[in-house]
Protein backbone atom coordinates (compact mmCIF):
# COMPACT_ATOMS: atom_id res chain seq x y z
CA UNK A 1 0.00 0.00 0.00
CA UNK A 2 1.30 3.61 -0.75
CA UNK A 3 0.92 5.75 2.20
CA UNK A 4 1.06 9.62 2.55
CA UNK A 5 1.93 11.43 5.33
CA UNK A 6 1.11 15.04 6.26
CA UNK A 7 3.35 16.29 8.92
CA UNK A 8 6.41 15.06 10.20
CA UNK A 9 5.98 14.94 14.47
CA UNK A 10 5.93 11.90 16.68
CA UNK A 11 2.45 10.34 14.97
CA UNK A 12 4.05 10.67 11.91
CA UNK A 13 7.11 9.06 13.60
CA UNK A 14 5.68 6.36 14.99
CA UNK A 15 2.82 4.93 12.64
CA UNK A 16 5.16 5.57 9.72
CA UNK A 17 7.87 3.62 11.52
CA UNK A 18 5.34 0.31 11.91
CA UNK A 19 3.99 0.97 8.19
CA UNK A 20 7.16 0.87 6.48
CA UNK A 21 8.33 -2.33 8.38
CA UNK A 22 5.01 -4.15 7.63
CA UNK A 23 6.68 -3.61 3.64
CA UNK A 24 4.17 -0.40 2.98
CA UNK A 25 5.54 2.69 0.70
CA UNK A 26 5.25 5.74 2.78
CA UNK A 27 5.75 8.94 1.85
CA UNK A 28 6.76 11.64 4.11
CA UNK A 29 5.10 15.18 3.61
CA UNK A 30 6.08 18.46 5.67
CA UNK A 31 6.41 22.16 4.66
CA UNK A 32 10.02 21.99 6.57
CA UNK A 33 11.90 20.18 3.52
CA UNK A 34 15.10 19.29 5.90
CA UNK A 35 12.44 17.67 8.41
CA UNK A 36 11.08 15.55 6.29
CA UNK A 37 13.92 14.31 4.92
CA UNK A 38 15.34 13.79 8.41
CA UNK A 39 12.32 11.46 9.49
CA UNK A 40 12.57 9.85 6.46
CA UNK A 41 16.26 9.11 6.39
CA UNK A 42 15.46 8.11 10.87
CA UNK A 43 12.57 5.52 9.56
CA UNK A 44 14.94 3.98 6.74
CA UNK A 45 13.25 1.32 4.14
CA UNK A 46 10.70 2.26 1.90
CA UNK A 47 10.44 5.66 2.99
CA UNK A 48 10.67 8.92 1.35
CA UNK A 49 10.97 12.90 2.01
CA UNK A 50 8.47 14.68 -0.25
CA UNK A 51 6.17 18.03 -0.11
CA UNK A 52 2.50 17.95 1.65
CA UNK A 53 1.29 18.13 -2.00
CA UNK A 54 3.31 15.24 -3.19
CA UNK A 55 2.55 13.19 -0.40
CA UNK A 56 -1.31 13.31 -0.60
CA UNK A 57 -1.24 12.68 -4.38
CA UNK A 58 0.77 9.86 -3.83
CA UNK A 59 -1.12 7.97 -1.63
CA UNK A 60 -3.60 5.86 -1.16
CA UNK A 61 -4.25 6.32 2.12
CA UNK A 62 -3.18 9.41 3.32
CA UNK A 63 -2.55 10.14 6.76
CA UNK A 64 -3.04 13.33 8.62
CA UNK A 65 -0.92 13.85 11.50
CA UNK A 66 -1.53 17.31 12.01
CA UNK A 67 -2.41 19.17 15.09
CA UNK A 68 -5.99 20.13 15.84
CA UNK A 69 -7.07 23.02 13.58
CA UNK A 70 -3.92 23.04 11.30
CA UNK A 71 -5.19 20.12 9.61
CA UNK A 72 -8.30 21.23 8.25
CA UNK A 73 -6.31 24.29 6.39
CA UNK A 74 -3.36 21.92 4.83
CA UNK A 75 -6.56 19.66 4.26
CA UNK A 76 -8.40 22.63 2.12
CA UNK A 77 -5.38 23.42 0.26
CA UNK A 78 -4.91 19.95 -0.76
CA UNK A 79 -8.55 19.05 -1.52
CA UNK A 80 -8.02 18.13 -4.95
CA UNK A 81 -5.22 16.05 -4.31
CA UNK A 82 -6.81 14.18 -1.70
CA UNK A 83 -10.20 13.26 -4.26
CA UNK A 84 -10.92 9.95 -3.80
CA UNK A 85 -8.66 9.31 -0.87
CA UNK A 86 -8.50 7.86 1.97
CA UNK A 87 -7.63 10.35 4.56
CA UNK A 88 -6.73 8.76 8.41
CA UNK A 89 -7.33 11.79 11.38
CA UNK A 90 -5.79 10.94 14.49
CA UNK A 91 -5.75 14.26 16.12
CA UNK A 92 -7.15 15.28 19.57
CA UNK A 93 -9.27 18.45 19.87
CA UNK A 94 -8.14 18.47 23.52
CA UNK A 95 -7.10 21.83 25.16
CA UNK A 96 -5.96 23.65 28.15
CA UNK A 97 -7.72 22.09 31.49
CA UNK A 98 -8.29 18.82 29.00
CA UNK A 99 -11.34 20.81 27.84
CA UNK A 100 -12.61 19.17 24.36
CA UNK A 101 -12.19 22.32 21.49
CA UNK A 102 -15.19 21.28 19.79
CA UNK A 103 -17.83 20.64 22.23
CA UNK A 104 -20.93 22.40 20.40
CA UNK A 105 -19.39 21.84 16.87
CA UNK A 106 -18.56 19.24 14.53
CA UNK A 107 -15.78 16.53 15.31
CA UNK A 108 -12.33 17.28 14.51
CA UNK A 109 -12.92 14.20 11.67
CA UNK A 110 -16.15 15.89 10.59
CA UNK A 111 -14.66 19.41 9.77
CA UNK A 112 -11.66 17.66 8.13
CA UNK A 113 -14.30 15.85 6.31
CA UNK A 114 -15.83 19.37 4.97
CA UNK A 115 -12.28 20.92 4.26
CA UNK A 116 -11.95 17.97 1.73
CA UNK A 117 -15.32 16.67 0.71
CA UNK A 118 -14.37 14.24 -1.89
CA UNK A 119 -12.00 12.54 0.93
CA UNK A 120 -12.85 9.38 2.57
CA UNK A 121 -12.05 10.23 6.41
CA UNK A 122 -11.61 7.89 8.76
CA UNK A 123 -10.72 8.08 12.79
CA UNK A 124 -8.85 6.15 14.70
CA UNK A 125 -5.60 5.84 16.36
CA UNK A 126 -6.34 8.99 18.71
CA UNK A 127 -6.79 7.43 22.11
CA UNK A 128 -2.72 6.65 23.05
CA UNK A 129 -0.17 8.93 23.68
CA UNK A 130 2.72 8.31 20.75
CA UNK A 131 4.74 6.34 22.52
CA UNK A 132 2.12 4.14 22.71
CA UNK A 133 2.04 3.65 19.31
CA UNK A 134 5.91 3.35 19.17
CA UNK A 135 5.27 -0.25 21.00
CA UNK A 136 6.30 -3.62 19.54
CA UNK A 137 3.65 -4.05 19.44
CA UNK A 138 1.35 -2.77 21.69
CA UNK A 139 0.02 -5.23 23.54
CA UNK A 140 -0.75 -5.07 27.30
CA UNK A 141 -1.22 -8.20 29.75
CA UNK A 142 -1.02 -10.58 26.86
CA UNK A 143 -3.75 -9.12 25.10
CA UNK A 144 -2.86 -6.58 22.04
CA UNK A 145 -4.23 -3.40 22.48
CA UNK A 146 -7.92 -2.50 20.53
CA UNK A 147 -8.12 0.24 18.24
CA UNK A 148 -11.85 1.82 17.71
CA UNK A 149 -12.52 2.80 13.74
CA UNK A 150 -15.07 5.32 12.67
CA UNK A 151 -15.79 5.80 8.92
CA UNK A 152 -18.53 6.05 6.45
CA UNK A 153 -16.61 4.14 3.40
CA UNK A 154 -16.02 0.57 3.76
CA UNK A 155 -13.28 0.28 1.59
CA UNK A 156 -11.66 3.20 3.74
CA UNK A 157 -12.32 1.23 6.90
CA UNK A 158 -10.88 -1.75 5.49
CA UNK A 159 -7.26 -0.33 4.32
CA UNK A 160 -7.40 1.35 8.10
CA UNK A 161 -8.16 -1.73 9.47
CA UNK A 162 -5.18 -3.15 7.74
CA UNK A 163 -3.15 -0.67 9.16
CA UNK A 164 -4.10 -0.80 12.62
CA UNK A 165 -3.10 -4.95 12.51
CA UNK A 166 0.59 -3.58 10.90
CA UNK A 167 0.89 -1.66 14.33
CA UNK A 168 0.16 -4.79 16.12
CA UNK A 169 -3.15 -3.50 17.48
CA UNK A 170 -7.08 -5.02 16.76
CA UNK A 171 -9.31 -2.68 14.89
CA UNK A 172 -12.84 -2.40 16.16
CA UNK A 173 -15.71 -1.01 14.88
CA UNK A 174 -16.92 1.98 16.33
CA UNK A 175 -19.24 3.06 13.33
CA UNK A 176 -19.95 5.79 11.38
CA UNK A 177 -17.69 9.14 10.99
CA UNK A 178 -20.75 10.58 12.87
CA UNK A 179 -19.73 9.24 15.81
CA UNK A 180 -15.67 10.25 15.68
CA UNK A 181 -16.62 12.84 18.13
CA UNK A 182 -17.30 10.70 20.60
CA UNK A 183 -13.81 8.73 20.01
CA UNK A 184 -12.80 12.48 20.13
CA UNK A 185 -14.49 12.88 23.82
CA UNK A 186 -13.16 9.23 25.16
CA UNK A 187 -9.50 10.67 24.71
CA UNK A 188 -10.69 14.03 26.35
CA UNK A 189 -11.67 12.52 29.34
CA UNK A 190 -8.91 9.50 29.24
CA UNK A 191 -6.00 12.38 29.11
CA UNK A 192 -7.92 13.95 32.08
CA UNK A 193 -8.06 10.88 34.09
CA UNK A 194 -4.63 9.61 33.75
CA UNK A 195 -2.84 13.07 33.29
CA UNK A 196 -4.82 15.01 35.55
CA UNK A 197 -5.73 12.72 38.14
CA UNK A 198 -3.07 10.27 37.73
CA UNK A 199 -6.32 7.03 37.41
CA UNK A 200 -6.04 4.21 35.39
CA UNK A 201 -8.99 4.93 32.63
CA UNK A 202 -9.49 1.39 32.03
CA UNK A 203 -10.41 0.51 35.72
CA UNK A 204 -13.80 2.79 35.03
CA UNK A 205 -14.99 -0.19 32.36
CA UNK A 206 -15.91 -3.92 33.95
CA UNK A 207 -14.93 -6.65 31.60
CA UNK A 208 -16.84 -7.53 28.99
CA UNK A 209 -18.42 -10.93 30.75
CA UNK A 210 -19.88 -8.05 33.01
CA UNK A 211 -20.68 -5.44 30.55
CA UNK A 212 -24.93 -5.99 30.69
CA UNK A 213 -24.73 -6.91 34.61
CA UNK A 214 -23.09 -9.60 36.90
CA UNK A 215 -26.45 -11.74 36.58
CA UNK A 216 -26.31 -11.45 32.43
CA UNK A 217 -24.66 -14.77 32.55
CA UNK A 218 -27.38 -16.62 34.62
CA UNK A 219 -29.71 -15.97 33.01
CA UNK A 220 -30.88 -14.48 29.38
CA UNK A 221 -33.90 -12.89 30.93
CA UNK A 222 -32.65 -10.26 32.34
CA UNK A 223 -33.75 -6.75 32.36
CA UNK A 224 -30.61 -4.55 32.68
CA UNK A 225 -30.25 -1.23 30.53
CA UNK A 226 -28.87 -2.80 27.61
CA UNK A 227 -31.43 -4.70 26.75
Amino acid sequence: MRIGVLGTGNMADALATHWVRAGHEVIIGGRDTPKAERLAMRIGGRAKPASLRAAAESGQVVLAALPFGAGVDVARGLRAALEGKVLLDCSNPVGPGFRLLTEGSPSAAQQLAAAAPGAHVVKAFNLCHEDVWRMRPPVFDGRPLAVPVCGDDETALARVRELVQDVGCEPVAGGGLERAGLLEATAALFIALWVGEGADARAIAPPLAYAAGPGHQESEGGTGAFR
